[in-house]
This record gives C-alpha cells, structure tokens and sequence, in this order.
C-alpha cells in the first residue's frame, strides 16, 4: 500500500502534462502511485499517459469510454486508489520540487489528521509566480491536529480539492464524491473540512497553480457556469443531512453570496443574454439561504436586490474616479520631473564643490560605497559626504551637480552631465565570475534588456576603476574598456573583516538570532539568468533535517524562504559582509560573494548541480571545478554528505582555499579603501604596504560553534554519494 495516490484527471492538457507527471515522478519521496485518468481527451494526452506507465511502474494509466467531466474523473481514480492519503493534481498543475516528502513530514508529526491542507502559488504564462495572498491561515502555530472549529478561517481559502491531502479512509467514511459540472470542488471542499476530526497545515507552497494564457475553463464564457447554483445547494444539503452543522451557515451563506457576484462581475464569464438570468437565480439562492444578520456590502446587496444596473454605475464611477487620480498623478509627476531638471540646469552653473562627495549603491547604503565613504570621513574629514537618495528629490540632483567626487558600484544615471573637474569612482560589485559588460553581447538570457551603447557612455564618464585582485582588472578593462585608471588596490568592503573583534561578531550573530554553541552556515545562491522565476536550489528544511540540531542557516536567496526555527531570512538585510562575518561557513553555487569570503579563511562548499546550464547562459571567467575554494558538491545528497563526513572543513578544503584567497585575495588586508582615498583624493604616491595572505591576523569567528561541528558524528544519509574528486 503507498502512502500517496496521486490522481491526475487529464482532458486536452497534452502541451502541460508531460511536465506535470514529471513533477510527481521526480519527486525525492518515491513511496505513491500516480493514477492518471484520460477523461476520453481528444488530443494526445491519453498516449502521453501510456508512454509514462511504460516507464514507470508507480503510474497507474485509466482510460474513460466517454468524457465525464472533472469531477466523476477524479471519482474514477479515487476508486482505484490504494494510498493512505489521497492528493489531487490537476493536468495543468504541477508539485513543487520534495512536497511530498514535506507533506509527509507534517502528516507524521500532526498524527495523521483526515485532512492536510498546504500553500500553493499561481504561476503566469509571463513567468510571474505569486503567492497565495490568503498564506497566513496556513500557519503552522498551537496544537495540531485540530478541529474546524479552532481555525475557522480555512473556509476562506480558495475552494479546491488540490491543496490538500486526504486520508483515504476518512474519504471511504464520509462517502465523499465529486459531482459533475463546473466549480464541483466547492461539494466537495467545505464538506470535508467540516466533516473531518482532525486537520492540520503546512506553511509551504507544494503546488504551482497554472493560470493559463488561453482555455481555461473558468476564463470560458458559457452557460455552465450556472452550475455553480446546484453545487451549493449540494452544500447546503449536506449541512441539512447533519445537523450539528449548522453552526457553518452564516459562514457558508457568506462564501457563496460572494462567490455569486465574482460569477456574476467577473467579465467573460456569462453570455450576455444570460446575465439578467442569472442574476434572478441568484436572488432566490440568497432569500433561500439567508441567515439572520448576514453583512450588506455592495456585493451583497447586488445579489439581494438584483441592483445591476446600480452596481455597474457605481463601479463606472469607480473606474472614472481611479482614471481621474491616475492622470492627476502622472500630471504631478511630469510638473515635478520638469522642475526638477531645470533645478538640474541651475545647479550647473554653480561652481563645484571641492569639499563634497556623494555615494550611491545599487544594495542602497553597503558594498564598496560604504566602504569608501567611512574612509573618506575617516582621512578627509573636511570633505561632506552624502547618499544619492533618489532622482526625485532637489537634493539627488543638487548633488550630482556640485559633488566633486562621485563613487558607485553600478551605472552612474544617465542623465548625469559631468562636468569639468568631476571624480567619478566606479568600485564595481565584487570580483566577476560569471560574464559582464561587452561579454554579455553573446549571452541574450544573462544580458536581458542591457542598453550596451548607454554602458559604454557610462564608462567614458568613469575617471578611476576599482578593482580586488589580477583577474578583475584583466575583466574589466576588456569588458569595460575605457580612458580610465584601474586601482588594482583590494576589494573595499571586505575591509570590514580585518578590522572586527570577536565582540562585534558575537554581537552580530546575537542580533540576527543565532543559537549559541550552533554552526551558522551562509546560504547565498547566485540568481539564474535562464530561469523566468527564481528559487532557491537546495531544499533547506531537508538539508537541515539531515544535519541535525548543531546548525541553523541563514538564508539570502533569491526566492521564498521556508518557515523554519533554524532557517534564519537574512534576504533583506543590508550588508552580506556583516553576514559573511557572523557565519562560520559558506554555501554558495555561482555567487561572487565567494571571492570575499575566502578572505576570512572560513570553510566554504559549493553546490554546483547546474553549472552547465549556468555557464551556458552566463558564461563564466573561472572554472570553479577546477579551481574551487573548497568542497564541491554535485547534487543536494552530495552536499549533505560534504557536511556529514567533515569534508567541509577538512585539511583539503583548507588548502583549496588557501590557493583560492592566494589568487583572488592577495590585497584585502583591510586597507584596500585607505589606499583609494589616498590616492585620489590625497594624491599620495607611497601607499600603505600590502600585508600578504599568509601574514595576516586571523579574522574572529564563533570558535564555539565550530569546535561543536568538529566534536559532532552525524548519521550518514541513507545512499550517500562520494564527495567528488575536487574535495
């Protein structure tokens, strides 16, 4: 007997179904059977199914003689299901990477409940993914299992039988079935929910909800969907077949006047000579229904009173009012943009301010900028400086105007006119490792909507390039050339961790929650320049499972982050090298952030389980299998077995890394911003001397942490990999 049957009804979805099949099949929790039922489809999903069930034995192909429908589909696969639990897919739709494995998980911890009910998102033919907006009634908080009646607020969520599991013997108990026509999950959700003895959440997307382009059947106009009228009075039914039920009427009354007017309002949905219609049925469910009490909001009152032509005025005057504020609005903002730039012009004629710097930063306030703003005030003091705040402030401007000197990581604005005398510093981002600037002209995914001729304007405007080490400069001047000086002086912001004391970064690592006596493993995955939406690589609730209780991770990733006790979300924090200096190792694939760390000669392992499909749409300056700054891992399974047998701060990673920082290192000694300032604003010749790798001070670090992770045996993962050659 599985765990889980999977039930996939499939009716002219042959361009989705591969992909959703796919992502049952390839889930990391293998115990289910996949029942896909062809609803006698047209078009070649049936042959798709048969193709599956010839290569993979868990995938239990049922045929229909004649199109049923959705809902008698899904019955037909329920009737063949073996599984404890029965989970619902539709052909369109696709499971999130490891859901399975996580909604097991849950259902063991909560203690089997007849009902499980989890997150999903919508995706978007544009590549768009959004978030259920209603998460929060997910929440994974107080006693579970519970009863309906301590969380009412799961009849709010969108009725669909897909977002949860169900326990096949409560389904067997309570004899549910899906009834034919449109919205038949609406008989079928709130029965369940109301009837089972037990129910439970997870907090965690498990299903990509396909919103399509075209055909979806909800998006068609047609007269079925006034079978929405006989699926709540299947409900109300059923609320009258078990009285102490009754309780859930004004909640239900409530649900379905508003699920009316969405019919009734949502454009394309019904024929036009069909509206006045429905709107009459509409008005009889409501007296039908009614409860004492219920609200009379505008919808409502639309259902109650059959006030269409009120209502379509009022959202008429609605609509005019928005237009009227959205042009008064952009009126505004072209009186100001004006006032702004002839504020622009006026600023110009005024003599440069020799005594002015002005930093602006793609992160905001961090990175390089930071790093040479605190030197500037620290060696010259006489000279004020100040953030670009925003171009649509008198003092973005005013400062562009009269700073003498001006320093960015990123392109300068483009309507930026320098002017005789202007410093520009351009500090860069980080050493480059994967491709940048002109390089970018072969690579359409990475380079998106680059203006290359608004580049290379900006880099004629650029006076002095920083750069941390050899390979930089070699880059930069290739892909940005230009007239400029390159200042091959160290990476400025990585200055921070040579001047920090053990109290500082144990006060850090407080301030972002760190457990004492815990191992705090950065994750920093690069974004994928092939990919429309981004997520993070690894799962970080398993890894962590794996590892045990030593570890927490914090977690900057270009996608959602779990909710977790040891899954700490530093995507929003303003400075990475603070990060880099609370942690005690680094998990990285494609991140420059690398580059930095080595410097603090802390363990780091990368997860490199795409690089081909990274270095074919990015291209990449470093091989990084053959020159890594640690441990390399291929898949996920690999990288906790880097962890678990100690690989990950073994005497080899150490020397890879000490290569690593050797090459790409060799000037942050925690001077490289001093040497900047003194060059191009003191106009020094001698700089500081550069203390080498090997003589610099060690940067302080949670010894507790580490010593812990040293003493700990982690279990081996079941079917461990060996750890390849590159450790």
């Amino acid at each position: 007997m599985p765990r889980f049957s999977v039930i996939v009804p499939a009716y002219k979805v042959q361009a989705y179904l591969h992909e959703c099949l796919d992502s049952v099949l390839s889930q990391s929790y293998r115990d289910l059977e996949l029942i896909a039922v062809d609803d006698c489809s047209p078009d070649g999903s049936g042959a798709l199914i048969d193709e599956f069930a010839a290569r993979d034995p868990r995938v239990r192909p049922l045929h229909l003689a004649e199109n049923q429908g959705l809902g008698p589909a899904r019955n037909a696969g329920m009737a063949q299901a073996r599984g404890d639990y029965l989970v619902f897919l539709d052909g369109d739709d696709t499971l999130t990477p490891h859901a399975l494995c996580a909604i097991a998980d849950r259902l063991k911890e909560t203690g089997e409940p007849d009902v499980l009910v989890y997150d999903y998102a919508r995706t978007f033919w544009t590549g768009e993914t959004l978030r259920n907006q209603a998460a929060a009634q997910l929440a994974e908080e107080g006693p579970a299992p519970f009863r309906l009646e301590d969380r009412p607020g799961l009849l709010q969520l969108l009725m669909v039988a897909w977002n949860k599991a169900y326990r096949r013997e409560f389904v067997e108990r309570e004899a549910l079935t899906f009834p034919q026509g449109y919205y038949e999950d609406t008989p079928w959700t709130f029965p369940a929910l109301m009837a089972a003895g037990s129910l439970a959440t997870l907090d965690r997307v498990c299903v990509h909800y396909r919103q399509r382009r075209r055909g979806n059947i909800l998006g068609t106009t047609s007269r079925r969907h006034f079978d929405v009228f006989e699926q709540y009075d299947r409900v109300f039914q059923y609320v009258e077949r078990h009285p102490p039920l009754a309780r859930w009427r004004p909640v239900l009354f409530r649900r379905m006047v508003d699920h009316l007017a969405v019919v009734f309002t949502r454009p394309g949905r019904l024929p036009r000579e069909a509206r006045a219609e429905f709107l009459r049925k509409a008005r009889a469910h409501y007296r039908r229904y009614r409860v004492p009490g219920a609200p009379l909001t505008l919808r409502h009152s639309l259902i109650r009173w059959g006030l269409h032509r009120t209502y379509r005025a009022l959202r008429a005057a609605s609509a005019l009012r928005r237009g009227l504020l959205k042009s008064t609005t952009r009126l505004v903002r072209s009186l100001r943009a004006t006032a702004l730039r002839a504020h622009y012009r006026v600023q110009r004629t005024l003599p440069l301010r020799a005594d002015r710097a002005a930093f602006g930063a793609a992160e905001g306030r961090g990175c390089n900028p930071a790093a040479l703003e605190e030197a500037f005030r620290a060696l010259t003091p006489h000279i004020r400086t100040a953030w670009l705040t925003g171009p649509d402030r008198a003092a973005y401007w005013t400062a562009l105007a009269r700073s003498k000197y001006l320093v960015h990581n990123a392109e300068f604005d483009h309507r930026l006119v320098k002017r005789r005398g202007q410093v520009l510093i351009q500090t860069q981002r980080g050493t480059p490792l994967g491709h940048m600037g002109l390089d970018l002209q072969e690579r359409p995914a990475a380079a998106r909507d680059l203006d290359f001729e608004r580049l290379l304007e900006d880099v004629d405007r650029w006076d002095y390039v920083v750069s941390a080490n050899r390979h930089s400069t070699l880059v930069w001047e290739r892909v940005h050339p230009g007239d400029y000086t390159t200042l091959e002086y160290g990476q400025p912001r990585t200055d921070l961790f040579q001047k920090a004391t053990s109290a500082e970064v144990t006060r850090l690592r407080t301030a972002l929650g760190i457990p004492e006596d815990t191992v705090a493993v950065l994750y920093v995955p690069a974004p994928r320049d092939y990919r429309r939406t981004q997520a993070s690589p690894l799962d970080l609730e398993r890894v962590l499972r794996r590892l045990g209780p030593g570890y927490v991770i914090l977690a900057r990733t270009p996608g959602p982050v779990p909710r977790d006790a040891r899954i700490i979300d530093v995507t929003g924090h303003p400075s990475l090298t603070s990060l880099c200096l609370a942690s005690d190792a680094l998990v990285t694939d494609y991140a420059p952030v690398m580059f930095d760390y080595a410097g603090l000669d802390r363990p780091i392992v990368l997860h490199t389980e795409d690089w081909e499909a990274y270095d074919a749409a990015r291209g990449t300056y470093v091989d990084l299998r053959s020159f890594p700054p640690g441990a390399v891992a291929r898949s996920e399974d690999e990288l906790i077995d880097v962890f678990a047998t100690g690989h990950w701060r073994g005497s080899r990673s150490a020397r890879l890394r000490a290569a690593f920082r050797e090459r790409f290192c060799p000037y942050d000694d925690g001077r490289a911003a001093e040497r900047v300032v003194r060059h191009v604003v003191l106009g020094e010749a001698g700089l500081p001397a550069v203390i080498p790798p090997g003589e610099r001070h060690p940067v302080p670090s949670a010894a507790a942490g580490l010593a812990r992770a040293s003493q700990a045996t982690l279990p081996q993962p079941t079917g461990s990999l060996t750890v390849t050659d590159s450790l």
